[in-house]
């Protein structure tokens, strides 16, 4: 081979994938950089700049990928979630509520992580920027628990014509109310009581 050809032979599949590797690696940093930062100062306290530097990135970097500082948040945070809180598949639908509830409430053993999602709550009611992206997130939590209650009414464990938006509600306040107004523990030994009780009545008005 000339050269010249030499010259012109494109970059090889290690640099590329080395540039990958390396891109992923800094995505994943900022992701970690800005869960940190909001359990650590709250949402009001995390910056883009703070984040960069945490992660030790270009600004630029962050802008690629984020258009905003309240998408990045979010994006962050639904990724955290879903790896504390993941998809439970234990065979039925008692079961996977109530692991699903139980790793729920567990956020009472980490005060930090409280606080934070207070604060997330609470900007999304004064900041219309931010209410967006916090209710997609939102939904892919309720999206979670609408598809256990879809497995278990196709394995007959619930009546098909169970209301599944109130149903989730159902889930979900406890959690919320709890969290919000602090009158009453979030406790995971709870859940098993709990979800028996929703799916009481699940079955007894339908």
């Amino acid at each position: 081979m000339s050269e010249e050809n030499a010259h012109r032979r494109p970059p090889s599949t290690a640099r590329r994938t080395g540039g990958r590797v390396r891109s992923q690696d800094a995505h994943a940093a900022v992701l970690t950089a800005a869960v940190a930062l909001l359990e650590e100062v709250g949402y009001q306290g995390v910056t883009i700049e703070g984040v960069a530097r945490r992660a030790n990135v270009a600004k630029s970097t962050i802008y690629r990928w984020w258009k905003s500082k309240p998408t990045l948040v979010m994006d962050a945070y639904r990724q955290t979630v879903e790896q504390r809180v993941p998809v439970p598949d234990t065979g039925t639908l008692a079961e996977d509520l109530t692991v699903f509830v139980a790793d729920l409430y567990r956020i009472s053993e980490h005060p930090v992580r409280i606080a934070a999602l207070r604060g997330l709550m609470a900007e999304a009611q004064l900041d219309p920027a931010f209410a967006q992206p916090f209710g997609q997130w939102v939904e892919s939590r309720r999206a979670v628990v609408r598809g256990l209650l879809a497995k278990g009414i196709g394995r007959g464990e619930l009546p098909a014509g169970t209301e599944a938006d109130y149903a989730i509600d159902q889930v979900f306040g406890p959690f919320w109310y709890r969290l919000l107004v602090g009158h009453a523990p979030l406790d995971p030994a709870d859940a098993p009581a709990h979800v028996a009780r929703l799916l009481h009545g699940w079955h007894s008005t339908n």
